[in-house]
């Protein structure tokens, strides 16, 4: 049976088996999402009338007190009777680009870094979204589901580009991505999801921005440093991609081309286990180090973090260090779950 959610002067029906999240997002009205796989509480919204089920919320993210208070995660819950919802951060209830599902096809399949591939999916029309948002991939001939960052900018939407890493035994990459996968295969899309994103404030240009990548953390930083550059080409932009060794690297021509053309942009490889790569300049260490060692002051700045949590923790710190606002800083972890 279906019921309705209403959220400020928004009202949604929400199908019987349908999370609260997902019906939001397909009638276009926004909620705060990251992971939207119940572990981050991005998505929590507070329930002041009717009746939902939690479903696989977990306690960690989810207390038992914060279930009696009234608390939900959207991306979990399913309503059990018609109810009235407020978010509890974020701009809740603004319109944005309707969550779809489309059914792509692989146009490209490129080895780009040690244990890395670029994957290029078309589309049959056009899919909306923000630069640094995701989307979710479900394995062909299974119901395996992964979500991976897009790189592109938002005019980009008719062929999405993928940054993938592997891991061993992951049921999308080994098995599939870094497997069989073809050029031709069909694959289902949905998108787009998540809150990583710039925002039309963030678009028109103004504030300095770092951005902190790690691995393929960097896909979505190409999104959003390219649109960045294109609506403000003045614009002080700093970008560190962390990885462990030399052979990690990728994209080296795009980046070291938008220095060329952008002098108020500056892109630091960082490389942790090896030194410097022959032929080109690569710091050594960790990218928050190299970030505290270049700017004195980050007041005003915007920071954009991507890759493994305890990079993006201490990409937090460091720009807290820095003085940067907290309402400034943006985050996206990458937690491993493809097995």
């Amino acid at each position: 049976m279906a019921f309705t959610a209403t959220l400020g002067d928004k009202q949604v029906r929400c199908g019987e088996d349908q999370p609260v999240l997902d019906a939001f997002l397909r009638a276009g009205v926004w909620m705060p999402n990251s992971c939207n796989q119940g572990t981050c509480g991005t998505c929590k919204l507070r329930v002041v009338n009717g009746e939902v089920d939690h479903r696989d919320s977990p306690v960690d993210t989810l207390t038992e007190s914060e279930r009696a208070a009234g608390l939900a995660l959207a991306c979990q819950a399913r309503l059990r009777s018609n109810a009235v919802v407020e978010g509890t951060g974020g701009a809740v209830g603004r319109t944005t680009y309707a969550l779809r599902e489309l059914t792509g096809t692989v146009l490209e399949i490129e080895d780009m870094a040690r244990d890395t591939r670029r994957l290029r999916l078309g589309l049959p029309e056009p899919l909306a979204f923000s630069p640094g948002q995701y989307v979710e991939l479900t394995v062909p001939g299974t119901e395996v589901r992964r979500q991976y960052s897009l790189a592109n900018t938002a005019d980009e939407d008719e062929v999405l580009e993928l940054h993938v890493r592997l891991v061993p035994g992951g049921a999308a990459t080994e098995k599939w991505i870094f497997g069989g996968v073809a050029v031709g295969d069909r694959v289902r899309i949905t998108g787009p999801l998540g809150d990583f994103c710039l925002s039309p404030e963030d678009e028109s240009g103004g504030e300095p921005m770092v951005l902190i990548g790690g691995g393929t953390g960097l896909a979505p930083l190409i999104g959003l440093v390219r649109t960045a550059l294109a609506r403000a080409p003045e614009r002080e932009v700093l970008l560190y991609h962390g990885v462990r060794g030399a052979a990690d690297l990728y994209d080296l021509e795009v980046l070291t081309g938008l220095e060329e053309a952008h002098p108020g942009f500056s892109f630091v490889p960082v490389l942790s286990h090896e030194s410097q790569r022959e032929g080109a300049f690569c710091r050594t260490g960790f990218p928050t180090d190299s970030f505290l060692a270049d700017v004195a002051s980050a007041r005003g700045w915007s920071g954009w973090l991507c890759g493994p949590p305890a990079m993006v923790e201490a990409g937090v710190k460091a720009f807290k260090r820095r003085r940067m606002a907290p309402r400034m800083i943006h985050r996206e972890k990458f937690t491993p779950n493809d097995v």
